[in-house]
């Protein structure tokens, strides 16, 4: 089949890739949530409906929804895709040979589903029969496959462009295997036959949070917390020299929790307009990028808005400054009420707690459907960060 992929954050969505939490979700406690990245401890039940929710809701306005862990459990039918990944969850230094011998056995017997929840799920080391010093060593609850929470934020792992997909290169430890997932689906699985692909778990840190794109040729890159700029100068390079964008924008952001990816600060929400958190909206700052001969360009630092506006060839990139007070707009952005998922130009998904900010989005003319997000929100995420687009329309 052919891969459309997607030029802009506005298109009509037609296919998205989601990961509905499982029992990942369940292996988080106080004691490990902090290195795993969520802020709380969520209520699995809750969350899982919060997510049919979301999937239902995008499936009401003709979006079909692939699932992560779905396209894996079909992926692992291959003998090659079951190889690989095994190998790739058992490369690390803390098994050792024994224990990481009997781990290869054991996965390599068991059903796609079983090792799909193996992958994704985590392995403690109560829950084998093996013993060997390294087990008695650790605790009964170390984890000797590590659970990946994170996967519910699809958007980070890849990034749909024209015609091909990036397999980005996550920065925490916690998410790093997330891509070898992605990518094994994108390899192995017959619904993403001959795609092409660029970046890859093995490059400079990308993730996807950071990569707005912004109008057909031209795309903002974060760069912070977790893409480096060494991360956006090779994304840059294979972007640019392969002709799928004439301007890339670096955009630095803070390196904090609470502004982790560009799309916690700023979203599209049609063609020219993005919602933007009102306390950085004047300091926003880019260099634009560009193709010169057969190589990079980056011109002088400037505006965000004015490098995006020239940059898409459009007089204005209208903002919706929240208008907040400063507290309110500080709490709704932590509660990523920036962070929208447009369905088509003007219509966007948000979560439903950030009232003020909905009310700004509805005001202006964009269209807001409204999700619950209590449980999701706890590891920092929002409607966007929760989706992969695979095909828009052109916007």
């Amino acid at each position: 089949m052919t891969h459309a992929g997607a030029n802009s954050e506005v298109g009509r969505l037609r296919t998205v890739m989601l990961h509905r939490p499982g029992p990942e979700l369940a292996r988080l406690t106080p004691r490990n949530n902090d290195s795993l990245l969520f802020d709380g401890i969520p209520w699995v039940g809750r969350a899982q409906d919060e997510h049919d929710a979301f999937a239902q809701a995008l499936r009401d306005h003709d979006v079909e929804v692939l699932y992560l862990v779905e396209l894996l459990t079909e992926t692992l039918e291959n003998a090659g895709a079951r190889r690989q990944i095994i190998e790739s969850t058992t490369r690390t230094l803390h098994l050792g040979d024994g224990l990481r011998d009997y781990l290869t056995a054991a996965m390599s017997d068991l059903a796609p589903a079983d090792l799909a929840t193996v992958v994704t799920a985590g392995l403690r080391n109560d829950e084998i029969v093996h013993r060997s010093i390294v087990t008695s060593l650790l605790r009964a609850d170390d984890f000797l496959v590590d659970p990946l929470p994170n996967l519910l934020f699809t958007r980070d792992s890849s990034v749909w462009l024209p015609g091909r997909v990036a397999v980005t290169s996550l920065a925490m430890p916690a998410r790093m295997r997330e891509t070898q997932l992605t990518n094994l689906v994108y390899e192995h699985h017959p619904r993403f036959a001959g795609v092409d692909r660029l970046h890859g778990p093995h490059l400079e840190h990308l993730e996807g949070g950071d990569v707005l794109l912004l109008a057909p040729g031209v795309m903002a890159v974060g760069v912070g917390e977790r893409t480096t700029p060494a991360g956006f100068e090779t994304f840059a390079r294979q972007v640019l020299g392969d002709g799928l964008a004439h301007t890339l924008l670096a955009v630095p952001i803070a390196q904090e929790r609470a502004t982790m990816h560009l799309d916690t600060i700023v979203t599209m929400v049609d063609v020219d307009t993005v919602v933007i958190y009102p306390n950085v909206a004047d300091h926003l700052r880019a260099h634009p990028v560009t193709w010169v001969g057969d190589d990079l360009k980056a011109s002088p630092e400037q505006s965000f808005f004015a490098a995006a506006a020239e940059a898409m060839g459009i007089d204005t990139l209208h903002q919706i400054d929240t208008g907040l007070d400063p507290v309110t707009a500080e709490r709704e952005q932590w509660d990523d009420g920036n962070n929208t998922l447009a369905i088509g130009p003007r219509l966007a998904v948000a979560y439903e707690r950030n009232e003020q900010t909905n009310a700004r989005l509805a005001h202006h003319g964009i269209e807001v459907v409204a999700i619950r997000g209590s449980e999701l929100g706890s590891g920092r995420g929002g409607p966007r960060c929760m989706s992969c687009p695979i095909e828009r329309d052109a916007p």
